[in-house]
């Protein structure tokens, strides 16, 4: 299995774009595929660089219905049409980024909804026997705090973001088990929980942002759940690669904790 990452919000190797957003590259002995595209189409620019033919892609999994996950969607489609695409159902509705009083769409283009590849996804969805996708999970620990400005639109009026259209991706391959998620916003323990509970252990890698970055600065509220989630991602044995929207606060507590386990993750990193 190779994971590499297209573009992510930090300079990774010279001369790839980078931005606020997050996208993978995934190569199996059976499949090459995507999960998400950036805010803008410059993962392909970096694929381009990096080697990487996205016509060859055979399916694509989008992590949840923000414009940074899903910006890049129409120019993948314009080079690879006939990629299928896995959206969770309700991955098209009304999402906002709602701070000081701003109010922001931060949803999806929705020309995605109409091309005739896409699959929208609901619940656990056994691709083959190398893909496995999972969605709506109980959230037993708490979600990342960072959550609070995110809205979406709700019978006229905007109420909280409670992220029943984020997903997950598992990847099988060569007896070693990957989960790919773009931003954890249901929390990242809640999400490793729920794979425990379907599959009967931890996966081997993760590979995701964990959302606990903040608009204000981090509080000791803040530094103990940081600390705590830590501690209890060791507890599972699984290798973490993170970066995008984990917060640069966030990063320094949870490597204190995690050392080797924890890499930070830049545009064009690679793992194999």
């Amino acid at each position: 299995m190779k994971i590499i990452n297209l573009i992510e919000d930090t300079v990774g190797k010279e001369g790839l774009y980078f931005e606020h957003g997050l996208s993978f590259y995934v190569e199996t002995e059976n499949h090459r595929l995507l999960l998400d595209t950036g805010a803008s189409g410059d993962f392909v620019l970096n694929a381009e660089k990096l080697g990487i033919d996205l016509r060859k892609v055979d399916t694509l999994v989008l992590s949840h219905g923000h414009y940074d996950h899903t910006g890049g969607v129409m120019r993948f489609v314009g080079i690879n049409p006939t990629a299928k695409i896995y959206l969770h159902k309700n991955a098209g509705g009304e999402y906002f980024n709602d701070y000081n009083s701003q109010r922001k769409y931060i949803g999806i283009d929705k020309k995605i909804l109409d091309l005739p590849q896409l699959i929208l996804t609901e619940g656990n969805i056994k691709i083959d026997d190398g893909l496995f996708v999972f969605s709506d999970i109980d959230c037993v620990s708490p979600i990342p705090s960072g959550n609070s400005i995110l809205k979406k639109e709700l019978g006229g009026e905007l109420v909280q973001d409670d992220f029943n259209h984020e997903q997950y991706l598992v990847v099988t391959s060569g007896g070693k088990t990957a989960l790919l998620s773009g931003c954890a916003h249901r929390g990242i323990l809640n999400i490793m929980y729920a794979f425990k509970n379907l599959f009967g252990s931890y996966p081997d890698y993760v590979v995701s942002g964990f959302h606990m970055m903040k608009k204000t600065p981090y509080n000791e509220a803040d530094k103990t759940l940081a600390g705590e989630t830590a501690k209890a991602l060791k507890a599972t044995g699984a290798k973490f690669f993170s970066g995008h929207c984990t917060g640069d606060e966030a990063m320094e507590i949870l490597l204190q904790i995690l050392g080797n386990k924890l890499t930070v993750m830049h545009s064009g990193d690679r793992i194999v």
